[in-house]
């Protein structure tokens, strides 16, 4: 981070607040900042060299003008050393409440993923949300219909779900859900959040997947990795008709490694041995028992 001093200088002026939040995950020029304040163009430009200089945002030229972004890194760290004491205290305080006791609320884990792609961000989407362009980066065909998709990857699992919300170019909401060599039970969906930013000449990709148990966890992280990395290295190729991009060959599912059963020590053999003469002196001990019960009983029949 720059100079602190000009930082805070910076973030004084509730309009280089606002600006800050225009262009906060996206891409906006100066004509279309100023668009979104009543004053003048001239003034949002230095308001635009003012945080530019502190660091806390950056442009990129496109042909004869620049767009502006912010530099959400610069700020990593200084919201919690800024932020007041009660801000992360609730209004009301009593857990009793109406208002508290009627709703469920509850923390669930979530896996984040991420990758960056030489892509834009409408190319990005349409990776997506095009069955075709879809196919090509994950290797295996897909199908996308009303909101609907399927697959079958290429050791067996099949893959279904559905796009609950779709705000292109950038967000996507879905709920799916998987099984091997079969198509899964419905009511087993999970969540997920797929949002896609531009980021440079490409655009950056983020999964937030909710989980429910640290297994589901540890699936998923693989899950989405295996995804995204296929993602990275197809998706130009993909968006691109003219590029050849076969489907992957059918292989049998990777299962972790089994190890053999030890062979027994010689002590527990030892143990065993004796543990079967223990219970083979009983059970003699108990015939002979039973033999002399038999024969008293047939010596007073004869009397």
């Amino acid at each position: 981070m720059r100079d602190i001093q000009k930082v805070l200088a910076a973030l004084t002026s509730p309009v280089r607040r606002e600006i800050l939040g225009l262009i906060w995950d996206r891409e906006l020029s100066a004509g279309e900042i100023a668009a979104a304040f009543p004053v003048t163009k001239p003034t949002i430009s230095q308001h635009l060299a003012v945080l530019r200089e502190a660091g806390l945002a950056e442009s990129t030229a496109v042909g004869t003008s620049r767009r502006y972004r912010a530099r959400r890194d610069a700020l990593r760290g200084l919201r919690a050393a800024l932020g007041s004491a009660g801000r992360w205290t609730n209004a009301d305080h009593d857990p009793a409440s109406p208002e508290v006791t009627s709703a469920g609320v509850r923390t669930a884990p979530v896996v984040l993923a991420s990758t960056d792609v030489d892509t834009s961000q409408e190319a990005t989407f349409a990776a997506f949300t095009d069955p075709a362009i879809y196919s090509r980066w994950l290797g295996v065909p897909v199908t996308l219909q009303d909101g609907r998709f399927a697959c079958t990857m290429e050791w067996g699992t099949s893959v279904r779900g559905r796009y609950e919300l779709v705000c292109p170019p950038e967000l996507i909401v879905m709920r799916w859900d998987f099984e091997d060599d079969n198509v899964p039970v419905p009511g087993g969906e999970m969540t997920g959040y797929l949002r896609i930013q531009p980021r440079g000449s490409g655009s950056r990709v983020e999964v937030h997947q909710l989980v429910d148990t640290p297994a589901q966890a540890t699936f998923m992280e693989g899950a989405w990795a295996m995804v995204l990395g296929r993602l990275t290295a197809g998706v130009a190729r993909a968006s691109n008709p003219a590029e050849p991009m076969p489907s992957r060959p059918a292989r049998p599912k990777l299962l972790p490694p089994t190890t053999a059963p030890l062979p027994p020590s010689p002590g527990s053999i030892f143990m065993i041995a004796g543990s079967f003469g223990h219970i083979a002196a009983i059970s003699a001990r108990d015939h002979e028992t039973r033999q002399r019960q038999a024969g008293r009983i047939r010596e007073k029949a004869v009397a």
